[in-house]
């Protein structure tokens, strides 16, 4: 998909629609960050370590589950969350094209002052 179509002035669409649009929630991020160090909590554990009511959990939560992004298990009476990583494979690969542009540019501008910087060298006074 090319970049330009994740800026576009098109609509955005639902946040449960794809994984980007999912993880554009700063809490949604931070939820991801707590099951990447620490898999396996509870609905109660996240709320505690993240300082977030209750309901906003379960809901952003929700939405992570319906792109895939966690699953849930049932443990006794409380509901486990897990990171999906495999899941946020679009982010990983759209990030590595976006750095491998800025790559090439850095490189262009590198080779650029490298010249300059031999030509003014050679360059009698």
């Amino acid at each position: 998909m090319p970049l330009w179509e994740y800026y576009s002035g098109m609509p955005r669409a639902s946040t449960t629609s794809d994984v980007f649009n999912a993880i554009a929630e700063p809490r949604r991020r931070q939820i991801i960050e707590l099951l990447s160090r620490r898999p396996g909590l509870a609905v109660g554990a996240i709320v505690l370590t993240l300082g977030l009511a209750q309901p906003a959990v379960s809901k952003h939560l929700g939405v992570l589950r319906k792109v895939g992004i966690v699953s849930v298990k049932k443990q006794g009476k409380s509901r486990v969350y897990d990171l999906n990583p495999e899941q946020l494979r679009p982010v990983y690969d759209w990030v590595n094209r976006i750095e491998e542009h800025w790559e090439r540019q850095l490189d262009r501008v590198r080779a650029r002052a490298e010249q300059r910087a031999r030509s003014q060298s050679t360059t009698p006074d």
